[in-house]
């Protein structure tokens, strides 16, 4: 290297030196400390200034709440609720002092040595806003309860902080006992219940003086999650959670000697009692009102929420055609019921959801004889099986999937099947052979066919020709709930759980020629500070326009000349399908028209403590409760009427194969009935002037402004619509064969 190369070198070493030590020089660890001390000093200044300036407001909305108002569609009065806070305040020394302990230990065992903050729940609540997760847990009693008394329950940075101030405020100003008694007479327990004396009526139908210290657990648990905790509605999820939970308060009694170890060993969990629901809930009001809020919760309108009131909650529900639907469950199966005498008729309970296919809005539902005797909706449970509602699903997979049967030839409206009873599968693993109704064979029929007479043997072999978890995947893009779902060939009985309202969705689906349809029941929700957009009713299209057209075709002949007679009439184009369940526990009718959407069902509910499912057989003394009965006849009753009479609307199928029409040679046949005023189509001073008829298995045979038969009313001929897609099969009445067989194992 030359000298003129060493003093370059030289030049950059030093301009390389001079630059690290200005950084070291910039970032000196005096330098950093000063800084992170200053910003301390910043930090706790503005703490400090927000002390001064934070002063212990009023109590907050909740005190002075406002009501909620609930309205049908057309903008009139369905209902009013919270119009004063279930609650009544009690003194702390009216609770027994085991269970203001629970409550300790459930939320803040460091409550009576705390200063009213948890800084480091705090942080995490804080960080947990910025994040946009939403609410966190971590607050102490004393937080909370400055929460619920004196703020909001929005999860912002600037009422955390305001939380935190005024709850250091709080605890310094009044006792450990004013904080606690105001923490449980303000808190939410669920089922409409604010405060610990509402909330130990709600669950255990006692005053709060006299709850035991496992009781106390639970409603201390059950604060966390009011919704999801709650032992008569929660999921087994939910069940477990609140258990666990109940558990971890007890222990932590013990932790803090406030129970003996030997004691807490001895207790049990505490089941509470059926909720009672609030006044003004009676009728139908009380199931509308509780979808409706369900829906809400899913929207992010917490129950909390709604507590404070001040909000407008408008419905989908069409008010006339709700009212159609509860006269004609009442006309169709409620006026032939002896439910005081009769064991069997005790434990039916029917359940509806009418939903309009080009939205997805729920325009009617039917949650049972009156909410506060039947707090469960049969509208919206998911604790029985559709049943062959389930085949046309399968069909559609077929079409979709483009299967093929065993033999290789393509599966469409016109394959032959084996239609024999007791027919094992062919290529399965799981060994199936289910009966046929009455154990009768078919022998070698279409598929249009097997819809009509709901042949088990065809589906069970279609099953496995299109593969389970292709069906289920079908199934579930159509709107049925993946719960308790086997991949086996059973499903074609439909042995997953759904409830009236899911398989509307499916069926809705279908009408909607396979775009997506979402039941949804609120159709705004506003609030002075807040509009909550309504759920997207329609969504893609989850199977192609051909295979759902293709099933809508081949379910008009269901309804012509198949299972679902009893729901054929001239006023109106309509397809759907049948079914009931194993050992007969639940009939089904799921139909549409063009316009319209409905699934009706009876579900077999033992009337004892803890319910449990029983056999329909012998409602009204009419032999099976199949879903051709009761169901349809409530389906055709209603559709009637909320049609207004009828409709001249037609299905706009496109593309599709149509089944082979054959008319059924024998009416179908009826109990023995007198002719008498049962018999004969009922008369309505506000409804169509003429309805189906009342016969559990006696189809309408007329629309209204067509002459009745000359017939007598005990054998009515089903009419037939010209032209209409319809299916062979042997006529049979009732419900095809859905008297299924048990799930091979």
């Amino acid at each position: 290297m030359g000298r003129a190369d060493a003093r370059r070198a030289q030049r950059r070493g030093a301009r390389r030196a001079a630059k690290s030590g200005g950084i070291r020089r910039l970032f000196t660890w005096k330098k950093m400390l000063g800084a992170f001390f200053g910003l301390c000093l910043l930090i706790m200044g503005a703490f400090v200034a927000l002390y001064m300036y934070v002063d212990i407001p009023k109590a907050n909305a909740l005190a002075e709440r406002q009501s909620n108002v609930y309205q049908y569609s057309d903008g009139s009065l369905l209902t009013r609720t919270g119009k004063g806070v279930n609650r009544q305040i009690v003194d702390l020394a009216e609770v027994p002092l085991e269970v203001q302990h629970t409550f300790v230990a459930a939320e803040n065992k460091s409550f009576y040595d705390d200063q009213g903050v948890d800084l480091k729940g705090t942080a995490r609540g804080l960080l947990s806003t910025l994040s946009g997760k939403g609410k966190q847990g971590g607050s102490t009693i004393t937080q909370q309860y400055v929460k619920n008394y004196y703020l909001t329950q929005d999860p912002t940075i600037s009422r955390k902080l305001k939380e935190l101030v005024i709850s250091l405020k709080v605890d310094s100003k009044k006792s450990k006992e004013y904080i606690l008694a105001g923490y449980i007479n303000t808190a939410y327990y669920g089922r409409g219940a604010s405060g610990i004396q509402a909330a130990a009526q709600a669950y255990y139908g006692v005053d709060a003086k006299d709850l035991t210290v496992s009781q106390g657990a639970y409603l201390a648990s059950v604060l966390q999650a009011p919704s999801q905790y709650d032992w008569q509605t929660a999921s087994k999820t939910g069940k477990k959670l609140v258990k666990e939970r109940w558990g971890y308060t007890l222990d932590n009694m013990v932790e803090m000697h406030w129970l003996d170890k030997a004691e807490r060993d001895k207790l049990e969990f505490p089941v509470p009692g059926k909720a009672k629901p609030a006044k003004g809930m009676e009728g139908q009001t009380g199931y509308l009102v509780e979808a409706a809020n369900n829906e809400l919760e899913k929207q992010g309108i917490t129950a909390e929420m709604r507590q404070a009131g001040g909000w407008t909650f408008t419905l989908n529900i069409d008010k006339k055609r709700q009212k159609e639907l509860e006269k004609s469950v009442d006309r169709q199966l409620e006026s032939k019921l002896d439910r005081k005498n009769n064991k069997v008729d005790a434990t039916v309970q029917a359940g509806a959801t009418s939903v309009d296919p080009k939205t997805g809005a729920v325009v009617a539902l039917y949650g049972g004889v009156d909410y506060v005797k039947h707090y469960y909706s049969n509208a919206t449970r998911q604790d029985y099986q559709p049943a062959s509602t389930f085949k046309p699903l399968v069909l559609a997979s077929a079409l979709e999937n483009e299967s093929k049967t065993q033999n290789g030839d393509l599966i469409g409206v016109n394959t032959r099947y084996d239609g024999t009873s007791k027919r094992p599968v062919v290529g399965s693993d799981t060994p199936f052979a289910p009966e046929n109704e009455d154990d009768q064979s078919y022998g070698n029929v279409t598929v249009q066919k097997a819809m009509n007479a709901s042949i088990n043997s065809v589906f069970a072999q279609m099953v496995v020709d299109v593969g389970p978890p292709a069906v289920k995947e079908t199934a579930l893009a159509l709107g049925v709930p993946d719960k308790n779902f086997p991949e086996r060939p059973a499903i074609t009985l439909g042995t997953m759980n759904a409830s009236t309202w899911d398989m509307a969705g499916a069926y809705a689906t279908l009408d909607n020629h396979g775009k997506k349809v979402t039941p949804f029941i609120v159709k705004s929700a506003k609030h002075r500070d807040r509009t909550v957009e309504p759920v997207e009713g329609i969504g893609s299209q989850v199977i192609s326009r051909k295979s759902a057209d293709t099933v809508t075709s081949v379910l008009t002949g269901v309804v012509d000349s198949g299972s679902g007679r009893a729901a054929n009439t001239s006023a109106y184009e309509a397809a759907g399908k049948t079914g009931t369940s194993e050992n007969n526990k639940s009939a089904w009718f799921a139909a549409y028209t063009p316009e319209l959407t409905t699934v009706v069902a009876l579900f077999g509910e033992s009337p004892k403590e803890g319910g449990g499912q029983v056999s329909l057989t012998g409602t009204a003394n009419s032999g099976r409760a199949n879903g051709g009965g009761f169901p349809a006849q409530i389906w055709a009753d209603y559709t009637l009427g909320a049609l207004g009479g009828g409709s001249r609307a037609q299905f706009d199928l496109e593309d599709v194969e149509r089944g082979e029409v054959t008319v059924p040679t024998t009416p179908p046949t009826t109990p023995s009935q007198s002719a008498s005023s049962d018999t004969t189509p009922s008369q309505s001073p506000d409804g169509p002037s003429q309805r189906p008829s009342q016969s559990p298995d006696v189809p309408p045979s007329q629309s209204p402004d067509v002459p009745p038969p000359s017939k007598s009313p005990d054998v009515p001929l089903p009419s037939q619509s010209p032209g209409l897609p319809g299916g062979g099969g042997p006529g049979k009445p009732g419900d095809g064969n859905e008297n299924n067989a048990p799930p091979a194992r």
